[in-house]
C-alpha cells in the first residue's frame, strides 16, 4: 500500500528539521569553541616558555658547575639545588656547604649570594619571570645587538632599588622571534655604560629546560660557561 502524500511530506519535514537542528547545534558548538579567547602570554612568559618553563615543576634536583676563564686564570664552583625543598649544596675546592634557603645564617647568606649569581647566569630567561614583581621592564624592537650587530628585539629588566643582593642593576636581553636570548648587557646600578657584554650560546636541553652553556665577550678573553649539567625529575 502506498503511503499518502501527506505522510511523505510529514516525514520529509521531520528529516529536514532534524538536519537543521543538528546543523544549528554544530554551529553553536563551533562558535562556542571559537569564541573562547586564548590567554595571551606576556613577553616575560614567552621568553620563559621558549626556555622550557613548562617543565620546571618536574625538576627535583639540578646540578651544575659554574666556570670562569679570564685570560689564563680559571675558577669554578659546583651546585646541587633541590628547588622543591629549597636546599642547596655549594661545592668548591676548599669546602662543601649544604643549607636551606628558607633559614640562612650569615655564612649561608653569603654563599647564597654566589648561588643567586650563578643561577641567574644559567637561568636568567626563566628567572626574570620569577622576578617580575621586583623589577620593571621596557621592550624595544628593531634594535642593533651590541656584539653581532644584527637587528633584534631588546628587553631591559631593571631591578628595584630595595631588596635582593644587587638592587638597582639592569640587564638588556637581545633576542629574535624565537624568544631565545642571543646576547645580553649587564649594567651595574642601571648606569648608562655597559659593565659587561656577553653572548648566550651553545644551548642544550636538560630534562626539557633549554639552557645556554657558554657566555663570552667579544674578544674571547672572558668565558663563563657551565659543565656537569644534570637534572632529575618526578617523571
Amino acid at each position: 500500500m502506498k503511503k499518502p502524500p501527506v505522510m511523505k511530506k510529514y516525514l520529509s519535514a521531520i528529516i529536514i528539521f532534524s538536519i537543521v537542528v543538528l546543523s544549528c547545534n554544530e554551529t553553536k558548538k563551533e562558535e562556542t569553541q571559537t569564541d573562547v579567547p586564548k590567554k595571551e602570554l606576556s613577553l616575560l612568559e614567552k621568553i620563559a616558555y621558549a626556555n622550557g618553563y613548562e617543565n620546571w615543576n618536574d625538576i627535583e634536583e639540578l646540578k651544575f658547575t659554574f666556570n670562569v676563564d679570564r685570560d689564563t686564570s680559571h675558577y669554578e664552583r659546583s651546585w646541587v639545588w633541590k628547588p622543591k625543598s629549597n636546599e642547596v649544596t655549594a661545592i668548591t675546592a676548599e669546602d662543601t656547604l649544604t643549607y636551606s634557603r628558607k633559614e640562612m645564617d650569615s655564612t649561608a647568606y653569603k654563599t647564597n649570594g654566589s648561588f643567586i649569581n650563578d643561577k641567574y647566569w644559567l637561568m636568567a630567561p626563566i628567572n626574570i619571570l620569577w622576578d617580575e614583581n621586583g623589577s620593571s621592564t621596557e621592550h624595544s624592537t628593531d634594535v642593533k645587538a651590541p656584539m653581532s650587530k644584527k637587528s633584534m628585539q631588546k628587553l631591559t629588566v631593571t631591578y628595584d632599588q630595595e631588596g635582593g643582593y644587587t638592587p638597582g642593576d639592569a640587564y638588556d636581553f637581545y633576542f629574535e622571534d624565537d624568544y631565545i636570548v642571543k646576547e645580553w648587557v649587564f649594567r651595574k646600578a642601571n648606569q648608562d655604560e655597559p659593565s659587561m657584554i656577553t653572548t648566550w650560546e651553545d644551548y642544550t636541553d636538560v630534562k626539557g629546560l633549554k639552557l645556554a652553556k657558554m657566555h663570552k665577550n667579544e674578544d674571547g678573553s672572558f668565558k663563563l660557561y657551565f659543565t656537569g649539567l644534570e637534572a632529575t625529575t618526578t617523571k
